[in-house]
């Protein structure tokens, strides 16, 4: 079994929704990225779910397009990206998957893109624009390469759609709770039950719940119900807090993934 098979079966043995933390790779400098991406894995993020920057990320709220700018121009490139991952493995075993789009994957060649994910530590890739009708080159170098694939099933998506994606997905299945872009959201979306309910009927992989979780009350809500919890927004925007005083982001990254995580216990 894989990083990720394993961090979702552990919290599953201890009665709890494993917790999925999302920050973007580099917001706002290497250093301090690699600073609260240690601090969210040492609070006890299961998983950690890297955004990679891009310069067009359409399904990102203004919170996660203001962090990958950030990025962008304190100049993490693709290579700086791998970097990171390697440095984060220097001192944690945690699963890595990388939240990315296509054109990203494209532009450095399929194969040796997810060869170089791969040899750095990454364990998975969720590629938002990457229909699985269209994915034949990447799942390939995927399989090749003991990357585990991470799909995205939308409040939308028909049933007949549920089941290529099911079948397409090897790592977990990411259910977006709502429409819409990422950010945080007041309340929880409607139909979350429902939802996973009709995703685990089609198949025996994890089922995340993300998209506007944010607070402790909410991911006990999602928990209930759902194998993993995905908080982005509310994190990255501790991070855009704290720009003033970067060596404070680490800390107050990780009390809020300890206040979170305490909402992962199932009823």
């Amino acid at each position: 079994m894989g990083r990720i098979n394993n961090a979702f079966a552990s919290a599953r043995s201890q009665q709890r929704a494993a917790f999925v933390a999302y920050l973007c790779a580099g917001d706002p400098d290497f250093d301090t990225s690699l600073a609260a991406c240690l601090a969210v894995v040492g609070a006890g993020a299961d998983v950690l779910e890297l955004g990679v920057p891009f310069s067009d990320p359409l399904a990102d709220g203004l919170t996660n397009q203001l962090a990958a700018q950030r990025a962008l121009e304190s100049g993490i490139t693709s290579a700086r990206v791998i970097d990171l991952v390697r440095a984060i493995r220097k001192v944690s075993e945690v699963p890595i998957v990388f939240y990315t789009y296509y054109n990203l994957v494209f532009s450095n060649g399929v194969e040796n893109y997810v060869k170089k994910a791969a040899g750095a530590g990454v364990d998975g890739l969720l590629i938002l624009d990457l229909p699985p009708e269209e994915a034949g080159e990447a799942a390939a170098a995927c399989r090749r390469n003991s990357v585990d694939t991470v799909c995205i099933v939308a409040p939308t998506t028909p049933d007949s759609r549920l089941e290529k994606i099911a079948a397409a997905a090897t790592g977990f299945i990411y259910y977006v709770s709502r429409e819409g872009v990422t950010g945080v959201r007041d309340t929880l979306a409607g139909g979350i039950p429902e939802a996973v309910a009709r995703i685990k009927a089609r198949t025996a992989l994890p089922v995340a719940v993300g998209f506007g979780i944010s607070t402790r009350a909410q991911v006990t809500q999602v928990a209930a119900y759902a194998d993993g919890v995905v908080v982005g927004s509310a994190l990255v925007n501790l991070i855009r807090d704290g720009l003033g005083a970067r060596a404070q982001i680490a800390p107050s990254l990780s009390r809020k993934v300890s206040e979170l995580l305490a909402g992962t216990k199932k009823p």
